[in-house]
Parts: C-alpha cells; structure tokens; sequence
C-alpha cells in the first residue's frame, strides 16, 4: 500500500493556530458591514484590525479604527497612538507585542465619516458579533485601559452611565484592573487643559501597576 499523501498545507496551517489566531482570521474575514460602508461618505470596503494574542495581560479597548488605521492595518497607527503610548509610557516595539498587549477596540473597522466630516461611532453589531468571544480568548488579561465612552459602557455598564469626564475622574473606584482614559484624539486637548488631574495623579498610577504587569513573568 503506498504511503498516505501527507494533508494540504493550509489545513496543517489552520491546525496549528491557536484559538485567538484562529479567531483573529475569521474577524479578519468579516464583512457584516459591508453594505453600510459603502453608504458613507467614505464608501470604503471593511478592513478589520484585530490585534491580540491569548498570551497577552494587558487590553487596550478603543473605540474603532480611524482613516489611517484603515490605510496601515495596525492599530493607533496615527497621532492619538503617539499621545497614547506617551500617556502610558510604552514604546512602539512594547505597544506593538501582541503577546502582552491586546489591542480590542469595540468596532474593528473604519465605521468611515458623516456628513461633516467626523469619524461616525463604531457600530454596535461588531461588538454584539464579537466581543465577548474575544474576551473570552484572552484569559490572562490583568489590566484593562478602556478609552473613551463606547469602550467605558461595554465594560462598565452602569458606572459610566455619567459620561466620559464623570468616568474617568472615578478611576479609582474601578483601579488597579480598569483603567478609563479619554480617547487620545488631539481634539481632546482642551479636555486636558480643564483636568489636569488626569496627567499629574492618574496617568503615574496607570504607569506604574502597567508596568508591574509587563515586567511580571508569571
């Protein structure tokens, strides 16, 4: 009897995916929203950005890629990355390690722009297909940073009921495993400016158990 050919190589590449990889492609393959973006000004196709590893111990829940991230496929490829990973102290080469930081926003596509020009919100379907089959594929997560409101409601529910400022200056209330952050867009600069409590008493706590988690082998 002659040997048995050996199985194709994308079914030997399917089975050896993890589970959060193997979830990571099908987000990667959605197109749920398909008709809806090609009625927006923008009239683009979906290009999901999913971004972890069922390794990692830290998630940053966004809210839902931008233009540019839908240009690059890498999550907070822009400015409000850059004011992110400063406010968190990260570098590129840490922020990008899907092994210890999950990137999740609540819509992994550009939702495109309204008639003014301004990002639309992340539609609701993608987190109610989603997110908790993402949750529930990353099982070693100890911190959770949620920026901005979208992110704020899912994982807080009634605690960020009050809006986005009530929120954040709550932070203790829900520290050290969530930690709610205004969404890092430069339009948010005014924001800072009437709060500086946000740069000069969360952001060092928010620093400091990060990177306590990071440098925690275990």
């Amino acid at each position: 009897m002659p040997p048995a050919s050996p199985p194709p190589a994308s079914t030997l590449r399917t089975a050896s995916r993890s589970p959060a990889a193997a979830l990571a492609g099908r987000i990667a393959a959605c197109r749920l929203c398909a008709a809806d973006f090609r009625r927006t000004a923008t009239g683009h196709a979906p290009r999901p950005v999913a971004w972890f590893d069922a390794r990692a111990r830290v998630l940053i829940a966004g809210q839902a890629p931008g233009a540019r991230v839908h240009q690059s496929g890498r999550p907070f490829s822009d400015p409000s990355g850059d004011r992110l990973r400063a406010w968190l102290g990260l570098d590129p080469a840490t922020f990008y390690d899907r092994s210890r930081i999950a990137i999740v926003p609540m819509a992994f596509c550009f939702p495109g722009y309204d008639a003014r020009g301004a990002d639309l919100p992340p539609p609701a379907r993608c987190a109610t297909t989603w997110r908790q089959e993402v949750m529930a594929a990353l099982p070693r997560l100890r911190l959770v940073f949620l920026v901005g409101g979208h992110a704020q409601r899912w994982h807080l529910g009634p605690a960020a009921r009050a809006g986005v400022t009530a929120t954040v200056a709550a932070w203790r209330d829900h520290a050290p495993r969530l930690w709610p952050l205004p969404h890092p867009s430069w339009r948010n600069t005014g924001w800072l400016k009437r709060h500086p409590w946000f740069e000069a008493e969360l952001l060092p706590e928010a620093r400091r158990h990060l990177g306590e988690v990071l440098d925690d082998d275990g």
